[in-house]
Formats: structure tokens, sequence, C-alpha cells
């Protein structure tokens, strides 16, 4: 099986905090990967190692093909990112932010000029090329911003949380779009707290403070671990790793407002 990302025994340090622990890791090409784990986990860490901008403490690892250490240009080449937060030129339109990417990466004008148009029907951003990016909606800067992070046709994908504040139908769509990527056979890599969308993953693993806890289809998964859903597993490996119950949080909560648990139907 061919793997566009390989992690093997992965380590990330700052001083005394270890972001990412012993992590491994392999996604086959042309799937789509969930990352799942709460804020400060060790998600965006390993990303940002996979997409060559930051050195692992110790392991090693190959992305396309390309060693982590050595090739982290050729990783940068060849992959398309998107983060949580809105990152294009709100003062170009939604065409002139495609085409300041068509140039960073040197695409050839007639070619560039089949992509955009493909890029925007895809998008279903037709009849707003011409509109500031500033004045789209949440929605519709998300699904720009994921065509200006396929517009050199990446062979990787890397979504950090993509979807985060968006509503329902622009959520629907922007998966409907990372679909259509994956017939083309680009590997998707997606960071994201929303079950449901992990739930449609070819793949998914759980990270907590910095160690990958689980991996496999999202069913077997489920299956595994006795439970209905992919929330209950998530809620079922924080409590055992921290030792907390989340009823004790709840009932915590409910404390400090000075509410009481049999007066809770009065509420």
């Amino acid at each position: 099986m061919e793997y566009a990302v390989e992690l093997n025994n992965l380590t990330k340090k700052y001083g005394q905090l270890t972001a990412v622990d012993n992590l491994s890791l392999n996604i086959p090409s042309g799937s789509i990967f969930g990352f799942l784990g709460p804020n400060g986990s060790g998600k965006t860490t390993t990303i940002r190692i996979i997409c060559g901008v930051l050195s692992p403490t110790s392991g090693s690892g190959r992305i396309l093909g390309y060693d982590i250490l050595k090739n982290a240009e050729m990783i940068k080449k060849n992959i398309g990112y998107m983060s949580q937060k809105f990152s294009l030129y709100e003062d170009l339109t939604v065409e002139e932010n495609l085409e300041f990417y068509g140039e960073i990466y040197s695409i050839p004008r007639k070619e560039f000029k089949i992509r955009k148009n493909f890029i925007i029907n895809m998008a279903g951003l037709s009849g707003r090329e011409k509109t500031l990016a500033g004045n789209l909606s949440g929605g519709w800067k998300q699904r720009l911003a994921l065509g200006c992070a396929l517009i050199h046709r990446p062979r990787l994908l890397v979504l950090d949380e993509p979807t985060a504040g968006v509503d329902p139908v622009s959520r629907r769509i922007f998966w409907r779009i990372i679909r259509e990527a994956t017939r083309q056979n680009i590997t998707v890599l997606v960071s994201t707290h929303y079950m449901d969308e992990a739930r449609t993953c070819d793949l998914i693993g759980f990270i907590f403070k910095g160690k990958l806890l689980d991996f496999g289809p999202p069913e077997e998964i489920i299956k595994k671990g006795q439970a209905e859903n992919l929330e209950d597993i998530f809620v079922k490996y924080v409590e055992e790793l921290t030792g907390e119950k989340v009823e004790d949080i709840f009932q915590s909560a409910n404390y400090l407002y000075g509410l009481k648990k049999e007066g809770m139907s009065n509420v």
C-alpha cells in the first residue's frame, strides 16, 4: 500500500513540555483521515511537522515520499494547507485571491484559467468572482480558502479545523468539495471537533497529551469501544487519562452557579 503520510516515533519537545510523544502514523494515499483530540492535545504541532514548517525533536517521517528532515521545501510545494482562521487577502476579490495563489505556485496562465474555472464552479463561487473576500460570509470565505489551497493540485490537503463556526449548510457543501478532491487522488488530513464529520472519514486517529490513543476506521473504533458514537469514545479516552469524570465537572459547574442536582428539572 502507498502511504501519503508516514510518521515513525515522532516526538516534539518545547523545554520540559512534550507536545508530541513518540507518535507513529500511516495515512494511505487517496484517503480522508480525521485527526481528533481536545485543544492542546498535539494536533496542530503534528500538522506543522507534516507540513514541513516544524522539525521534530526526534523520530522520522516521510510525506508524499519526501523526508521531513531533508526535504521540507519539496513537502511545502506538494501540499495544500488551510487553517481555521481565514488567512486570505480580504481587500482582494475572489478572483484576485485565486490569481495570487496561481502566481505563487507558478501555474502557467492557460492551465490556471482552466483550474480557476473548475475551482469556482466546484466551490459554488460562480457570480461572486468580483466580490471582495472581506465581504463574503464565513462559509463562503472558507470555500474560497479551500479553493486557494487546491489551485495547484496538491497531492496532500491539510485542513486544521476548517469548519469551526461555519453553518451546517456550508459545512455540508465544504465536505462535498473535500470528497470531490479525493476522487482526484488527493489525500486529505482534517482535524475537527465535529464527530459527525469524523465519522464520515475513511480513518481517524485520537490524540491526547501528544500520544496517539487509537487509529482505524470510525465504525471499527466505535464497535471496539462498545459505544454508540465517536463522542462517547472521545469522552471515554479523556476521562481515563485525566481520571476526571465529565459528570463531576458538570456537578462542579452546578455548584458554582448555585444549582442543585435535584432541582435541575425546575431550572
